[in-house]
């Protein structure tokens, strides 16, 4: 016995199950009566046991191994009419679902109100959101095992950088605020030089946050002292909200229209204000048109934290 009939031969039987006579099966077939009597007994010596018992003067009637192999081979081309369905789809990019990795924060405070722009357009593929650093995402999206990474860079040099397995197109800038616990009865604006004596919270020392902060105090000439270190943001806004600390959170995390519980340290004339770039990874070639959709709110919502954004083009396009 073949380990597998030809498909060609399980057709040309299904017609005659259907019909229940070769001759009205070689009609539909398009095909001569004896070459379907010929599929047939080609079908029944490949698998070595009779599938139709003919009888003179009468319509076929099916063995049980012919009833048995008609309902498998139903099972069979409905799958194949499914498969044929969902390449042709995946050809015209109709993807059912599409993996987008994203930073925990924004998760919280950014992405939401661009998912539900994106309900609002109609239906689509279906989002899987994964909640990853960017440090771990980056790998996930060069193994293919998140499409697109919503993640953010505080320096230049950090990663991720552009590479034959990346597409990078920076989104925006998020505003990193100097910000302490409120105090009502200060009657005056905080500035730099009122934190310098407080303790400080910040990553921890290899942390891209802490080098910023390390970097932007020795351009200003001032040494922070971080004695509190966390990696979580909103533990580090928690220990501000206290009076605990003094920190840069970004701006996300406090709210379009401010925090009640932690007050903006004003900064000295000239001193450029921080931020962290907004990125959206992924890898070169086609992608569904959903990913374009969700890129372009992401950098409207990017856009509407207050600073100009460059770099800003058509889908997802390496950076140099």
């Amino acid at each position: 016995m073949k380990p597998q009939p030809d498909l060609k031969l399980l057709a040309t039987f299904l017609a005659v199950v259907r019909r229940g006579s070769m001759a009205e099966a070689a009609v539909e077939l398009g095909y001569v009566p004896s070459a379907v009597s010929q599929h047939i007994a080609a079908l029944e010596r490949d698998l070595g046991i009779e599938l139709i018992a003919r009888r003179p003067g009468s319509r076929l009637i099916l063995t049980a191994a012919g009833r048995s192999l008609a309902r498998a081979t139903e099972t069979l081309f409905d799958a194949t009419a499914r498969f044929q369905d969902v390449a042709h789809a995946i050809a015209g990019r109709e993807i059912a679902e599409v993996r987008v990795g994203v930073y925990p924060s924004a998760m919280t405070y950014l992405l939401p109100p661009v998912l539900s722009a994106l309900r609002t357009r109609g239906a689509g593929p279906g989002i899987r959101l994964v909640v990853v650093e960017t440090d771990e995402g980056v790998p996930r999206v060069r193994s293919g095992d998140i499409d697109l990474l919503i993640a953010y860079r505080y320096l230049p040099e950090d990663p991720p950088a552009p590479s034959e397995g990346l597409t990078i197109r920076v989104l925006g800038r998020e505003p990193l605020l100097l910000v302490a616990g409120a105090d009502p009865e200060r009657g005056r604006p905080l500035k730099l030089a009122d934190c310098l004596e407080r303790e400080w919270v910040s990553g921890h020392a290899n942390n891209p946050d802490r080098r910023l902060l390390r970097r932007w105090a020795g351009a200003l000439g001032v040494a922070p002292q971080v004695t509190l270190e966390t990696d979580d943001l909103h533990s580090m806004l928690a220990m501000i909200r206290a009076g605990l600390a003094v920190g840069l959170i970004p701006a996300t995390l406090l709210g379009g229209a401010g925090d009640s519980e932690a007050e903006r340290v004003t900064l000295p004339d000239g001193v450029a204000p921080l931020h962290r770039e907004i990125l959206a990874v992924g890898r070169p070639g086609a992608h569904p048109p959903v990913v374009d959709e969700l890129v372009t709110l992401l950098g409207n919502a990017v856009d509407s934290l207050g600073l100009p954004t460059t770099d800003r083009g058509r889908g997802l396009s390496t950076e140099g």
